[in-house]
């Protein structure tokens, strides 16, 4: 009987060696005569133990890690085929403590399933909520996801069920559904890992939207930078059809749509939705002016409903367990589960899928690890390059969209990236202004102006020049820019400038270390 070996084709394990490992324990195996089946599965999110090698037993699927090439005639020798002790041997998958503790419902089938195989989608209860969206009217399937409260999981949060009634009420000739998978915030790789780890979770949520709401065409808009994302999902797509799951008979129920990948350009500004609708229309990305809003003239002007990966990726789960399963998940206005992103100096960083509620401390220490330098640490950005610089002191915050906007931060898209004690947050805050004075679209001043100069002021500053007004300056250009710019580029990147200047003031007003460049 052969056994199954699955090891990840996810882009991140690629890059850490899981093809010239794949292909040698194919090398090893043959030299053995052992008979083993190969399943490229999607990273389970544990990218310190990456390439993560899983081995299907009699016991379960047993893993070990991070496994190098020549770790491999150890492994065959310590009989691994068999679930074999080795220094590698990390036991059964499903009980590493890291994902023990995890609500797994988005992620539910990444890293068990072989991403592409239909068959398997449907053994681990694939399109059993667009079988159930399609027994709905319109009406009530919009209800459904207003009252699971899903709210998009891209950083607006805004809820998703009124985004989509707004569409269904709406009439047009044309409607459509855009994918934003334009992630391009520091620390995360949610979106990435479900298209490259479970493509057809997002193709049916998708296809859901489209049902619910009148809509017949989908777009998939992927940063340039995500090739491999690129190709699971065309190929997925492309099966998907063949199969009956998209074209002009969605599973014999008469209702068509069609989806198609689209590739972006590499600008960040893109990621802001109108931008990105420019961009899919052939145009430069620059952000629109609202009203009106996507819902009502989105792309080519027609009804739009655009939300990011992780939002339709979570809508099939909402269709087939039903709104209260999901609701129950999570606190307060946030309901449901979020994948997070542990990135930086962390000792595990890796995807951690928990409902609203869990703390920053939780997570940095009880998932993170704590720092991988072994030193305190002092600050962790949520959010992207946008969100707030938080320190220690709140690190006991839920992670709950209401509870972080108290405290002046945002969830954002869930990536949280961690610094020790060594970090200069002066620098950091000089680093948000440069980051938005390059990303910037232009098109509105304080967002094209309010940014470079900022870079001038912050240099001021740590070059000691007329200190305090210059920190009473970029107070005030901070203000501007929240209040003034027309999008959340502009608008949002004053909040890692004001929270280094709240909680970390002494790194402003210390001696002059360097001239900046």
């Amino acid at each position: 009987m052969s056994t199954r070996i699955y090891i990840p084709r996810d882009s991140s394990a690629l890059s850490l060696g899981a093809e010239a490992v794949a292909s040698a324990i194919t090398i090893e195996a043959s030299r053995c005569e052992a008979d083993i089946t190969l399943v490229r599965n999607g990273s389970r999110g544990l990218y310190w133990l990456e390439p993560m090698v899983e081995v299907e037993t009699a016991q379960g699927r047993i893993a070990y890690g991070p496994v190098a090439i020549e770790d491999v005639p150890a492994l065959f020798e310590a009989d691994f085929l068999n679930g074999g002790r080795h220094a590698l041997f990390l036991g059964p998958t499903d009980q590493i403590p890291f994902l023990q503790k995890q609500e797994r419902l988005t992620f539910a089938r990444v890293g068990i399933t072989d991403p592409l195989s239909i068959a398997d989608y449907v053994a681990h209860d694939g399109w059993n909520g667009l079988k159930a969206a399609l027994a709905m009217d319109a009406a009530a399937a919009v209800k459904q996801v207003t009252d699971s409260g899903l709210r998009g999981r891209g950083g607006a949060a805004f809820p998703a069920g009124i985004k989509w009634k707004t569409v269904l009420d709406t009439s047009a000739d044309q409607k459509y559904v855009v994918c934003n998978a334009d992630e391009g915030d520091s620390g995360t790789y949610s979106d990435r890992m479900i298209m490259e780890g479970d493509p057809y979770v997002l193709i049916e949520g998708m296809t859901i939207a489209g049902v619910a709401v009148g809509a017949t065409r989908g777009y998939i808009y992927v940063r340039s930078e995500y090739p491999h994302s690129c190709q699971v999902l065309s190929e997925a797509i492309a099966l998907a059809r063949a199969a009956g799951y998209l074209g002009p008979d969605v599973i014999g129920s008469g209702r068509a749509f069609e989806l198609e990948v689209r590739k972006g350009a590499g600008a960040y500004i893109c990621g802001e939705e109108t931008s990105l609708l420019e961009s899919l229309e052939g145009k430069r990305g620059m952000v629109r002016y609202k009203p009106p809003l996507p819902a009502i003239a989105g792309l080519f002007g027609k009804p739009t409903v655009i939300n990011n990966v992780i939002t339709l990726a979570s809508v099939p789960i909402i269709f087939a367990n039903g709104a209260a399963h999901y609701r129950d998940f999570g606190m307060g206005r946030s309901r449901g589960t979020l994948p997070i992103q542990l990135a930086g100096n962390l000792k595990h960083c890796g995807l951690v899928e928990k409902a609203f509620g869990v703390t920053l401390r939780e997570l940095l220490y009880d998932y993170g690890g704590g720092s991988a330098s072994g030193r305190p640490i002092r600050a962790v950005q949520v959010g992207g390059p946008l969100g707030a610089y938080l320190p220690e002191s709140q690190f006991d915050t839920p992670l709950d969209y209401e509870a972080f906007m108290a405290i002046g931060a945002m969830v954002g898209h869930g990536g949280i990236v961690a610094f020790d004690d060594t970090v200069d947050m002066a620098a950091m805050a000089r680093y948000a202004m440069e980051f938005c004075a390059i990303e910037s679209c232009g098109k509105c001043t304080p967002c094209r102006i309010g940014s470079t100069r900022g870079v001038e002021v912050i240099d001021h500053i740590v070059e000691g020049r007329e200190r305090e007004k210059n920190i009473a300056l970029l107070e005030d250009l901070c203000d501007t820019m929240l209040n003034g710019s027309l999008c959340a580029l502009g608008g949002m990147t004053p909040f890692p400038v004001q929270s280094a200047l709240k909680y970390f003031p002494n790194d402003f007003r210390a001696a002059p270390k360097r001239k900046v460049a």
